[in-house]
């Protein structure tokens, strides 16, 4: 009996300890309800409701609505490459999103917005049948119907909570209509936790073929440097670029005498590159780590950064980038779905698609 009670107090021991190195561990990220059939519902046109307590109830939440003023002839050639091929059978699909919702911790040098859009929007698309993986950026100003209002709309607006479902499931709704994907996983990050991310893998680098800056919000050289969080952001979200023009002047009173002139083609695809190009620059610094529980710890002091899926579990995706750490992932596609520009009559800059999306992924060699 004396040895029952022993071993069973030292099991009772090994269950504290265990629970204590779980909840340590593993981080407790917010997570939000994304269910792929009511994606598809709303893709189709339909909106969902929630039950309680035996009665039907619509909650509607509209941060922030843009509808774009377009005649009604138009559309359907403006849209005419919307239309594509399911091909959801051939990837795995992740979806990243960047929101532009900021709150009084956001850096000062960019200020103060209403609501949220999704400032970034990349899908990470793993072949199925060779594993290969492939970038593709869909610009926020791309021109779309929304599933769930029916109005054009660019693309970053339907992240938006409404009558058919939540921000994420109204974007890959979206999604899986222009590209025929149904969103596996997601990701959310916000321009702070942006910041966070970089800050906790003490920078990120950027590599540039000439000096670039904005105002006071940052400057940088030519070459290769690791910057900051808020630095590393204000590059990748700046509109108002400005290039050295020769070399770097210091006056006799140290301050900057250089020619500075603005960049030319400073527009959501260059940003759309810059995107790409920190995070391949983040994913590999996989490498540097020499051991799950450093991955761990990394992930734990980014719990309050991200919201993912309920369906993504922490382990799981702690697992697939332990799997990747010595994966050079400058080598995978970085690819941007192919538009043209237009301007509405009111003078609104956007972008609508020049290929389907099933002809362009075809194009790129990605379908097996």
């Amino acid at each position: 009996m004396k040895n029952r009670n022993l071993y069973l107090g030292i099991f009772l021991v090994i269950i504290s300890i265990f629970g204590i190195l779980i909840y340590n561990l593993i981080p407790n990220f917010e997570t939000t309800e994304f269910d792929q059939n009511a994606i598809i519902q709303i893709s189709e046109g339909s909106t969902t409701t929630i039950v309680e307590g035996g009665s039907t109830t619509t909650t509607i939440i509209e941060e922030f609505n843009e509808i774009i003023d377009i005649e009604q002839s138009e559309i359907d050639l403006l849209l005419q490459n919307n239309n594509t091929t399911n091909i959801t059978e051939f990837f795995e699909t992740y979806l990243l999103i960047g929101s532009d919702r900021r709150s009084e911790n956001s850096s000062a040098s960019r200020g103060f917005v209403q609501g949220q859009r999704a400032d970034v929007i990349i899908l990470a698309l793993i072949n199925k049948s060779n594993e290969d993986i492939a970038l593709v950026s869909l610009p926020r100003d791309l021109l779309i119907k929304n599933p769930c209002t029916q109005e054009i709309q660019r693309i970053n607006s339907t992240f938006q909570k409404n009558e058919c479902g939540n921000s994420a499931e109204n974007l890959s709704a979206s999604i899986l209509n222009i590209t025929g994907l149904l969103v596996n996983h997601f990701a959310l990050f916000t321009f702070e936790g942006f910041e966070k991310i970089i800050d906790s893998l003490e920078g990120v680098e950027i590599c540039l073929d000439k000096a670039q800056r904005e105002g006071f919000s940052f400057e940088l050289s030519a070459g290769c440097q690791v910057v900051s969080g808020e630095i590393a952001l204000n590059w990748v979200v700046s509109r108002n670029t400005e290039v050295i023009v020769g070399e770097k002047l210091i006056d006799e009173n140290g301050n900057d005498a250089s020619t500075w002139v603005p960049m030319p083609g400073v527009s959501d695809l260059y940003r759309v590159k810059k995107q790409q190009q920190i995070v391949i620059s983040l994913l590999n610094r996989l490498d540097e780590f020499n051991s799950y529980t450093d991955l761990y710890n990394l992930i734990k002091a980014l719990e309050l950064t991200f919201t993912i899926d309920e369906t993504l579990s922490i382990p799981n995706a702690t697992q697939i980038l332990w799997g990747y750490r010595n994966f050079d992932f400058s080598n995978i596609k970085k690819l941007t779905v192919p538009t043209e520009p237009y301007r509405t009559d009111d003078g609104q800059e956007v972008l609508i698609l020049s290929s389907n999306f099933y002809n362009f992924i075809n194009s790129q060699d990605l379908l097996d």
